[in-house]
């Protein structure tokens, strides 16, 4: 059997006695990963030496997000080595519904259920879970926390900041006309701030 390509010898050769350090690439999957080494040597018989690389722990990140205030489509990102993601809803004023779906390793998952083929067994992979936000009509920035949970319960939560909406003021009727007995006149007045009349 070959050495595997994520373990180096060094040094690979020599004469006599002698150390080799073997060490290994960065394992980012959640399994340990087994190979072979073969210790061959002039008329004698080859000696062969089992490696395992442990796996890293399960594991989740994840990235805060800007909306604009016209709001839009926003893509939080992130990378895992979990088998699956639980995406929910956290606090927050941004009125937001989270899809069914995400892209996990290039693919498409479903919120909440074990991932197609387990990338995160042999390696960490990129998500993406793309959600639409709506049109910020306040004169307030808002926000909406989206956590990202683990099979075995890590959490990560990303922050999606809306930029504050346009003032507005609409005042209906346009023009009055009072009558001589200074009757009142209603008039309406729309706005997402406050206003006054001078």
């Amino acid at each position: 059997m070959a050495k595997p390509t994520w373990v180096t010898a060094q040094p690979s050769s020599g004469t006599g006695n002698g150390t080799v350090q073997v060490s290994a690439t960065a394992h980012t999957g959640r399994v340990q990963r087994t190979g072979e080494l073969t210790y061959k040597a002039d008329g004698a018989d080859d000696v062969v030496q089992s490696v395992t690389q442990k796996g890293k722990e399960e594991f989740v990140t994840v990235e805060n997000v800007s909306a604009s205030k016209a709001g839009g489509s926003v893509t939080v990102k992130g990378n895992s080595n979990s088998s699956k993601l639980t995406f929910a809803l956290g606090t927050g004023n941004i009125t937001i519904t989270l899809p069914n779906t995400y892209t996990a390793a290039g693919k498409s998952a479903t919120n909440g259920t074990a991932i197609s083929g387990d990338p995160g067994a042999s390696a960490e992979f990129e998500f993406s879970l793309a959600i639409t936000v709506p049109a910020n009509t306040t004169v307030e920035a808002k926000s909406r926390q989206v956590t990202v949970t683990t099979a075995g319960g890590q959490a990560a939560t990303s922050t999606i900041s809306q930029a504050a909406g346009d003032a507005a003021l609409e005042v209906l009727p346009a023009s009055i006309t009072l009558e001589a007995d200074g009757t009142a006149v209603e008039v309406t007045v729309t706005s997402n701030t406050s206003w006054t009349v001078e």
